[in-house]
């Protein structure tokens, strides 16, 4: 297989393609759009059913994410708790474990599985639908999370 090249902001990484494109299904699949989402729902739905109010609900497990994002973004985990208070980095560092533990790993090798991403591109195949800008999500008002 021919080796590819993926431009980053830092330089250009060798690759394969099939390296670029499973990676690639997986991180978006698994971590950063299936994952994320899942957990800024559970966050806000578990918050809601606790009988928080829906808007504070939303403002901690949604709005509060570009914000640490960009710190992770700009420096790495290292900075993101060195920006932080003391009672975030502790959470960070004690219940963030809790919450995405080993079954959370395990889940995602099932995810990967090593069939060469087969059940990955299953989505490809699926009809592109669109969903609603963020901020007229039910939940953004306060309704239930969409699943």
């Amino acid at each position: 297989m021919r080796a590819a090249s993926v431009r980053t902001r830092a330089g250009v990484i060798e690759t394969t393609f099939k390296e670029e494109t499973e990676t690639d299904l997986f991180g978006e699949q698994a971590v950063l759009c299936g994952g994320l989402t899942s957990l800024i729902k559970k966050g806000f739905e578990t918050l809601v059913e606790a009988g928080y109010q829906p808007e504070i609900a939303y403002f901690e497990c949604l709005h509060e994410m570009k914000l640490i994002v960009d710190l992770i973004y700009e420096g790495g985990l290292a900075a993101l708790r060195y920006s932080i208070s003391n009672t975030a980095e502790y959470g960070d560092l004690t219940r963030g474990n809790v919450v995405v533990n080993d079954q959370a790993r395990e889940s995602m090798k099932n995810v990967l599985k090593a069939d060469s991403g087969r059940h990955l591109r299953q989505g490809m195949d699926m009809p592109r639908t669109r969903t609603a800008a963020p901020t007229s999500l039910p939940f953004a008002r306060g309704k239930a999370a969409p699943d």
